[in-house]
């Protein structure tokens, strides 16, 4: 059987006006520098991202179990705490999807209304109906995806500047898959062994953009609602595939100035991860580094009536990922 080192995660950090290197992340608070440690045990070494990592990813992790075997104990490291922590991805590609929560579409459905066949039935009726029409989709349907431009990446910790024009700036915390492979075509039952790890996004949106009723036909538009500079936060850390046995038993989580607003298992998709990378590698070809967004539950601005605004602090986490921390800026602050 095959064995691995403790779980760890990788993480691009840099000290203060430093240059950026890649860590270990034990436990979400040391970091251990890759370099160093490398050279300890005789082992070539010149990434400084993990970006970098993601051309081989199978390769990387390879070098990694081997300088972990030859180093024998994991040395202390730095605290995480003392680090500016980079976004653990560069992607050429973006593919967001959406509606894939459960619970979520069923609140949407039922504030914007269930329908004219709903009319006469009870507020009870008419969630079981949309709960059940939901449920069809998800047996018998297909996810809803959509590209994202990759200059919406930001940092975990960077500030998010909030346009000066935007009216509803909403959150929308998910569970990100790190393409290892270039897939194409790849069938649902091995999906999962192009996965190079997994990350945190925040998909933020400008609500008030989505949809154009000057050309109600052709749908939403994403480009204006999804695509500014530093509308998804990402990382801080890439938590290896082989350290998540099963990507549907994880826990999102996000905070809004310390108030819990999000939290939910990624049990509540309506389309596993597998069935997404199925779907979308049957139109796109996928290539190592690639970010696929999976959805966000419940719980976000829309529902509360809430958006962001200046000042606002947003955290989110998943565990063995870290949590990014956000503050919201105005636009020429």
């Amino acid at each position: 059987m095959e064995t691995h080192p403790a779980p760890f995660a990788l993480g691009t950090f840099s000290e203060p006006d430093g240059t950026p290197f890649v860590a270990l992340v034990v436990e979400e608070q040391r970091a251990v520098p890759l370099a160093p440690l490398a050279a300890e045990a005789g082992t070539p070494w010149s990434a400084n991202s993990v970006a970098d990592l993601l051309g081989d990813w199978d390769g990387a992790l390879a070098r990694i179990d081997r300088i972990l075997a030859r180093a024998g104990a994991m040395p202390p490291g730095i605290p995480v705490d003392g680090l500016l922590a980079h976004a653990p991805v560069a992607p050429r590609q973006i593919v967001c999807v959406g509606a894939n929560y459960r619970k979520h579409v069923i609140d949407l459905v039922m504030a914007q209304g269930a329908g004219a066949e709903t009319e006469n039935m009870s507020v009870e009726q008419r969630r079981d109906h949309v709960a059940r029409r939901t449920d069809a989709r998800a047996r018998d349907g297909i996810p809803y995806a959509f590209p994202r431009l990759s200059g919406a990446l930001c940092g975990p910790s960077d500030p998010v500047v909030i346009p000066r024009d935007a009216e509803q700036f909403d959150w929308e915390l998910e569970l990100a898959v790190v393409i290892g492979r270039e897939a194409w075509r790849v069938p649902r039952e091995r999906a999962l062994d192009f996965v190079a790890g997994y990350t945190v996004v925040n998909d933020l949106t400008r609500r008030e953009l989505v949809y154009r009723p000057d050309i109600k036909s052709l749908g939403s538009d994403w480009l204006r609602a999804k695509s500014g500079p530093g509308f998804m936060p990402c990382g801080p850390f890439l938590l290896p595939a082989r350290f998540v046995p099963d990507p549907q038993s994880l826990h999102i989580e996000f905070r809004l100035n310390g108030e819990v607003m999000q939290s939910e298992s990624t049990a509540d998709m309506l389309f596993d991860v597998a069935r997404q990378i199925e779907y979308i590698s049957s139109y796109v070809r996928l290539f190592p580094g690639d970010l696929v967004a999976t959805g966000s539950p419940a719980g976000n601005g829309m529902h509360y009536g809430r958006f962001l605004r200046p000042g606002d602090v947003m955290e989110g986490r998943i565990a063995g990922m870290g949590t990014q921390r956000n503050l919201c800026v105005a636009e020429g602050a």
